[in-house]
């Protein structure tokens, strides 16, 4: 029997051409429920998630009512995005469906996604972008406000439970951190991080297979 493999996916600059939009538009949402200007270096919070970002803002300006406020800025930047999407739809990273459809027709690969984003904003964008997400795995912010809990949350899912070799595609340094912590295989989208192990995008296939180890 082949070996198993474990292929993760973060979401935002990985699969989809969504990081920039997804930054602007949760710094305007919760600019307009709570007046706070965010500051969008996002690896400066100790948790780089909607949630856990929320929450750490929420504690440095004292903010009541943490549960309510974080539904409230949900529900904006869903419409927001929604809005934008209509007029405006998400394009993929080049080849990314065509990799994914390529991985599940393998019979030792087993896939997964793991964001930092809310799983109602993680449907719509992928949707968007024409990738299918129906046999697809998908762990978020709804699961965790960490990172790394969130992706042994799709790791666990996935494998019913079992330890498969698993390679990790992101394109944030938290992204890199999160895998040197959880003992994941790294592979870097796009060239916001130093590393050895990178692609420009999904159209690199072969590159791409040869990093999981296919």
């Amino acid at each position: 029997m082949s070996k198993l493999h474990h292929v993760m996916f973060d979401i935002d600059g990985t699969l989809v051409e969504s990081y920039d939009l997804d930054s602007e538009l949760f710094c305007d949402s919760v600019k307009e429920v709570t007046g706070i200007a965010l500051d969008a270096d996002w690896g400066r919070y100790h948790h780089v998630t909607d949630s856990g970002i929320l929450q750490e803002v929420f504690e440095m300006n004292g903010i009541p009512n943490k549960e309510e406020t974080e539904a409230k800025i949900k529900r904006i930047f869903i419409a927001k995005l929604e809005h934008s999407i209509a007029s405006q739809p998400i394009q993929e990273i080049p080849g990314a469906e065509s990799f994914l459809s390529l991985l599940k027709s393998m019979s030792n690969v087993i896939i997964s996604i793991a964001t930092g984003g809310w799983y109602e904003s993680a449907v719509l964008k992928l949707n968007s972008a024409g990738i299918d997400i129906d046999s697809l795995i998908i762990s978020s912010s709804n699961d965790h406000i960490s990172r790394t809990e969130i992706m042994k949350h799709a790791a666990s899912k996935a494998t019913r439970g079992k330890n498969y070799p698993c390679t990790y595609f992101g394109d944030g340094i938290w992204d890199k951190k999160a895998c040197e912590q959880l003992g994941f295989n790294f592979v870097l989208v796009g060239n916001k991080v130093k590393h050895n192990q990178n692609i420009t995008s999904f159209k690199s296939s072969n590159k791409a297979l040869a990093y999981v180890g296919l």
